[in-house]
């Protein structure tokens, strides 16, 4: 591929923080789906996992005339591997509640956002068992 040609390519990156430990989130799986227009119909185009760094540098370029986006981030596996030890030091605290919440507050993320052809988008996502956050990177 000619760099002309990636020039004009419009694409998505993510990565996720987990904030709770200062860590970068591995292993979440994650599903990029795209539409033309406010009204049109979503269409998976891609699916990956995040690497060791959190980062997710594989997905596809997007097809010629997407104009939104969307990320769905399976958050609640990720959230579910990491709640044993996170609960147990929880309860080692002494202001820590004495009930917790089963399951994941939030079971998954879906980030939609709107794209311009030639454009790159890096979505990064700041994620913690009670929260989230996300911004356009660079």
């Amino acid at each position: 591929m000619s760099s002309e040609t990636a020039r004009h390519e419009t694409s998505v990156s993510t990565h996720i923080l987990d904030t709770s430990v200062g860590r970068p989130a591995e292993n979440v799986a994650l599903t990029l789906s795209v539409r033309s227009g406010p009204g049109g119909d979503w269409n998976t185009y891609g699916a990956s996992k995040t690497d060791a760094d959190g980062r997710c540098k594989d997905l596809p370029a997007l097809p010629e005339g997407t104009t939104h986006v969307r990320l769905d981030f399976d958050t609640e596996t990720y959230l579910a591997s990491k709640a044993a030890p996170a609960d147990q030091q929880a309860e080692e605290q002494q202001d820590a509640p004495r009930v917790r919440d089963s399951g994941a507050f939030f079971p998954e993320v879906a980030i939609t956002f709107a794209v311009q052809p030639g454009e790159h988008y890096h979505v990064p996502l700041l994620l913690n068992p009670f929260g989230y956050s996300v911004y356009r990177g660079s």
